[in-house]
């Protein structure tokens, strides 16, 4: 009979999910063992079925509030990490120096503040061409991405930052990106003329060739 045909949102109640606490147990041991944030959908997929990873993630939130770690959201993904006031303490083990040339950092910046951006705009905003180079490098540290394409003649490729970008700085999007003061303040951004001053033309490469001279190592974590 019509009448006793279940649907599949009453198929779905026939299995009893496992109560909220155990939920946020199985959330947390999901995020305290992957080294990579986790998606919503992920967690999904591991947990039992009628579970409600989102919910638990809500409650696991707040009850790391004040503690030595937290849930974050990185992206469209979560992941446990330190709180960042305590940061300081993990400096010795977990330091990773990443050298990059001026030109590099200051694509890099380029792109996190101006996504989606083509290497067009990237050497408008500078005002000398970009290296192959210094897009290869950013792209093999998984800190940027292919974007869509423009839908303007050409068709040019855009690029964008990643997740990766995102989780190394602490950052839950790239709206959280620091302002000109904090930049400065953190040695990112200095007074000096802006790249190609006096220097009609020049290229990328020009750069790195004094860029053992002084060049001081950022992105360090």
């Amino acid at each position: 009979m019509a009448d006793e045909e279940q649907t599949p949102a009453q198929e779905d109640s026939l299995f009893e999910a496992p109560p909220m606490g155990e939920q946020e147990r199985m959330v947390e041991a999901i995020l305290f063992a992957s080294a990579e944030p986790v998606s919503v959908a992920e967690l999904a997929a591991r947990m039992p079925h009628g579970s409600d990873p989102a919910e638990a993630l809500v409650h696991l939130r707040k009850r790391y509030e004040g503690r030595g770690v937290r849930v974050m959201k990185v992206g469209d993904a979560w992941a446990i990490r330190t709180a960042p006031d305590l940061g300081f303490l993990m400096h010795k083990e977990t330091v990773e120096t990443r050298k990059l040339s001026r030109a590099a950092i200051e694509t890099l910046a380029i792109i996190a503040y101006h996504q989606p951006a083509t290497r067009a705009e990237i050497e408008d905003i500078r005002g000398v061409s970009v290296s192959r180079g210094t897009i290869d490098q950013l792209l093999e540290l998984e800190w940027i991405r292919f974007g869509r394409r423009r839908m303007t003649p050409g068709r040019p490729v855009t690029f964008v930052v990643t997740q990766a970008f995102l989780d190394h700085f602490g950052l839950e999007s790239a709206r959280d990106l620091p302002g000109l003061k904090e930049l400065r303040a953190a040695g990112l951004l200095d007074n000096r003329p802006p790249p190609g001053a006096g220097l009609a033309g020049a290229e990328d490469e020009d750069e790195d060739l004094d860029e053992a001279d002084g060049q001081p190592e950022l992105f360090e974590e």
